[in-house]
């Protein structure tokens, strides 16, 4: 029911086509049409590149125990004392290297717009109104509390969750999988819900990632001496503990190799993105090309199977960063193709898994 201040019409759910339930009281509030939720869910991005944008983006981040687990009271006067009062000046240079001024956004907030409005179309092609699709961040906005509450005024009684990582791992998909039951612990109407499984071997996502190392290949005037495949790293520890990550980027470069019908001195597995001082998954990005340009590979092209999005780690790491390590080491020629972001093949494969993972809620 109603609280006292609250009109006849108003009520909790803001659909506009929410009708008042057969038989209900005058007071009884308008419930929309019960529909399903797709909830695509991304990593983050800062506001802006400015310090105060960059200072609260990085604090959330850095205090997320699913990327750092080190002991607060160890980790926290570090971090606000030290880490927040530099890095935000150099993240934020970075982000200013790569940011899309037209739309006033980082490249991954673009990018994540645009495969949800392709995605949004051609669910809504399949199964009209009974299906609505939006998008989160784990850090930064939109928020998935904001999404998931929208869902539900929407009249979203299932929700499918879609964390936009091939490969799971604490720090990516488990951390966007908390943020979202902590989300549903604040709703009194609380959906059903699924969350999506990696999909780091599924054959369309192979596929699509196939497709584009080929484009990329049939542009080149010389084919490469090798292909590296750049994951994100982690902390070899989270490996020992039980993490599947290391191994399902594993299995991505073995079925990509195997579906390009190479061999296996065509193609490499690295990890970029170190932070912090243990030991995380190897051979490093950064590295290995140094190495490989040091062994006489001249040629390289470097893809990034981890990313559903171009991002920083991909336009200003692999582009600048481990580009400039290749070279220095002798290296004559680098090429970066780019993640799947709204390519119609990766989007094919997006929807796919999402056809699987409401199966019995639509069609």
């Amino acid at each position: 029911m109603l609280d006292a201040t609250s009109k006849p019409d108003e009520g909790f759910f803001d659909a506009t086509d929410a009708t008042r339930p057969d038989e209900a009281p005058a007071d009884h509030p308008k419930i929309p049409p019960a529909r399903v939720g797709v909830l695509l869910a991304n990593l983050g991005t800062p506001d802006g590149y400015d310090y105060w944008s960059m200072r609260r983006y990085l604090g959330e981040f850095l205090s997320d125990k699913r990327v750092v687990d080190y002991s607060a009271f160890i980790w926290q006067p570090l971090l606000q004392l030290v880490i927040l009062s530099k890095r935000p000046f150099s993240s934020g240079a970075a982000y200013k290297s790569i940011w899309n001024e037209e739309a006033g956004e980082s490249p991954l907030m673009t990018i994540t717009k645009a495969q949800t409005a392709k995605i949004k179309a051609r669910l809504k092609a399949e199964y009209g109104d009974d299906v609505m699709v939006d998008f989160c961040m784990r850090y930064g906005n939109p928020s998935t509390k904001s999404k998931v509450r929208e869902m539900v005024r929407q009249g979203c009684q299932k929700i499918v969750f879609f964390p936009l990582y091939p490969q799971t791992a604490g720090a990516t998909t488990a951390t966007a999988n908390d943020q979202f039951f902590r989300a549903l612990m604040e709703e009194k109407w609380q959906p059903s819900v699924r969350t999506v499984p990696p999909y780091f071997n599924h054959p369309t996502y192979i596929d699509a990632l196939a497709k584009s190392v080929e484009r990329s290949y049939a542009t080149m005037e010389h084919e490469p001496d090798i292909l590296v495949t750049s994951y994100h790293g982690v902390p070899k520890r989270y490996l020992l503990e039980g993490d599947p990550y290391h191994c399902q980027c594993q299995k991505t470069t073995r079925l990509l190799k195997e579906r390009l019908g190479w061999s296996d001195d065509k193609i490499t597995t690295t990890f970029q993105s170190r932070f912090g001082p243990e030991e995380w998954l190897k051979p490093y990005t950064v590295e290995e090309v140094a190495e490989l340009a040091k062994r006489g590979k001249k040629r390289i092209a470097v893809i990034a199977p981890a990313f559903s999005s171009d991002c920083i780690e991909t336009l200003e790491e692999i582009n600048e960063e481990i580009r400039e390590s290749f070279e220095e080491a002798g290296g004559e020629s680098f090429t970066y193709i780019p993640c799947l972001n709204d390519d119609e093949a990766h989007i094919d494969a997006l929807c796919e898994v999402i056809r699987e993972n409401t199966a019995g809620w639509l069609g």
